[in-house]
């Protein structure tokens, strides 16, 4: 009996290492970035454009997934005034790389709209550029690509 308990306090244990290795390490300032991408998900979805304004920079271009071009106040009133924001919007598989004052971030974007009584779900990756300008993580350019289901 002793022996067992030992094999799975050692299972668990080993457990645990493997999780610890294969969680990403960030830096002070991945973690920031990657709190402004959640933010950003659940701003969208309340419509705030708000909280957007501060987290997108003045010059930010934004290229959605139908390939339009919208700056940062198209993208916003667009945001404002579209009546079926996301009831859900979620990222998943997510990557940041940092290159000093700037990081790149990568990940799926998972969301469900109701439009006209329909609902809609949408799957698709994203980059986002950051840029630390004036001390703040602001997003300077964004891409979304919508996935086709298989």
């Amino acid at each position: 009996m002793r022996k067992w308990c030992v094999l799975i306090a050692f299972a668990i244990a080993c457990g645990w290492i493997a999780l610890a290795q294969e969680r990403p390490q960030y830096t002070e300032d991945e973690g920031k970035i990657l709190a402004l991408e959640n933010l950003w998900n659940r701003a969208e979805q309340a419509r705030d454009t708000t909280a957007l304004s501060q987290i997108f920079a003045p010059t930010m271009v934004y290229v959605d997934y139908d390939g339009s071009l919208k700056t940062r106040d198209q993208f916003l009133a667009y945001i404002k005034n579209d009546i079926s924001a996301p009831e859900q919007l979620v990222s998943e598989d997510l990557s940041i790389h940092s290159y000093g004052e700037f990081a790149v971030v990568t990940a799926i974007f998972r969301g469900r709209w109701s439009k006209s009584g329909k609902t809609t779900v949408m799957r698709g990756r994203y980059v986002d550029t950051w840029a630390k300008l004036g001390g703040t993580w602001q997003c300077v350019s964004a891409q979304a690509t919508l996935i086709q289901p298989h």
